[in-house]
């Protein structure tokens, strides 16, 4: 397949991006619209009060990923994440503050970009040319160590959760916790249960190993490790081991190849080295369980933006990956797992 070959599939692809940061990031930069970097909104944000402004070098720097540079990249939808990790004691509120701010971006563009609740919310968006959003806490103590809190994210939009951060959590310790050896709490595991209940992802990206075996003998649904790479390709306390990469597969699950280049490489981050990843996980479970989860705005360096994702595409296509599964790595996996997981 040729490059223009190569850029026509993409663009007819659904393709999704399980991980960034940029609702935050928008918020950081003074409320910075979505729609429109010159824009900025009003109010003053909790976010922005609890985490202060990015200082005035870092906001000269563009966001990663924002409404035009989804349309330009081809990325019909975006997991937006919000770590309330650094909101000490203010964890629900700065979900809360972070996804209102979303809201107030899509009431002056109600026919551009949805929220989406279900797998099907997202193929719709596509056919009629609509952008699709995800709303995705990360780190667990969003929910403030209650079932109840959970059940109104749930029913305010929230369908994705990463148990931890890289620090332990209500629910469980993070990868950085590891030493400890400590895995799901007894309220990680109500958690995971309740979540499979509503229909909410179960992200494990973050979560130390000990944690993760034990989501494994609890969920009843496909698990997303939504920004995670593999271990025996980059040897990083983030990245999953060939025995996880097989747990994910064996749910049903999938693995978004993140685009931070301490995790892609030691030494050498580049894209070829990025896409070693993809092969790998190919390689060890087939193509049916990777997919795109780029850290946009939260790290996720080693790809310029949004804008430049079908970059990997062309590098793919001419690593011999054929349409059919070029389709599944760009979306139709998380696709697959949103559908089983959420409905």
């Amino acid at each position: 397949m040729d490059a223009e070959a190569a850029k026509s599939l993409h663009s007819s692809s659904l393709v999704i991006d399980t991980h960034s940061d940029s609702l935050v990031a928008h918020i950081r930069r003074g409320n910075q619209s979505m729609f429109d970097p010159d824009v900025h909104l009003g109010p003053e944000s909790a976010v922005g009060y609890l985490r202060g402004p990015l200082d005035s070098a870092a906001q000269q720097d563009e966001v990663q990923l924002n409404f035009p540079k989804m349309r330009v990249g081809g990325i019909d939808c975006a997991f937006c994440a919000v770590d309330v990790t650094r909101a000490r004691k203010n964890h629900a509120t700065y979900a809360l503050d972070a996804f209102g701010f979303l809201m107030h971006n899509l009431e002056a563009h109600p026919d551009e970009v949805v929220v989406a609740r279900t797998a099907q919310d997202i193929r719709d968006a596509k056919v009629a040319g609509k952008l699709s959003v995800v709303m995705a806490v990360e780190n667990s103590d969003g929910v403030e160590g209650s079932l109840y809190i959970l059940r109104m994210l749930y029913e305010m939009g929230v369908r994705s959760l990463g148990l931890t951060h890289n620090t332990s959590s209500w629910a469980a310790d993070g990868n950085a916790e590891a030493r400890s050896g400590g895995g799901l709490t007894t309220f990680g595991v109500a958690l995971v249960k309740e979540l499979n209940r509503l229909g909410v992802v179960v992200d494990v990206s973050h979560i130390s190993e000990r944690g993760f075996w034990d989501v494994l003998e609890i969920a009843d649904r496909p698990i997303l490790a939504s920004h995670s790479n593999c271990k025996a390709v980059c040897d990083h306390p983030r990245n999953l081991t060939d025995d996880q990469i097989r747990a994910v597969a064996k749910t049903g699950g999938s693995i978004g190849v993140i685009y931070y280049k301490s995790f892609v490489d030691t030494e050498a981050p580049t894209l070829d080295r990025l896409l070693d990843h993809v092969d790998h996980i190919v390689q060890l479970v087939g193509p049916d369980h990777v997919g795109l989860g780029s850290d946009f705005d939260g790290g996720g360096t080693l790809v310029k933006d949004a804008a430049a994702v079908p970059e990997l595409t062309e590098m793919l296509a001419a690593r011999g990956y054929g349409k059919g599964d070029l389709r599944k790595i760009l979306g139709e996996n998380h696709l697959r797992v949103f559908e089983e997981a959420v409905g």
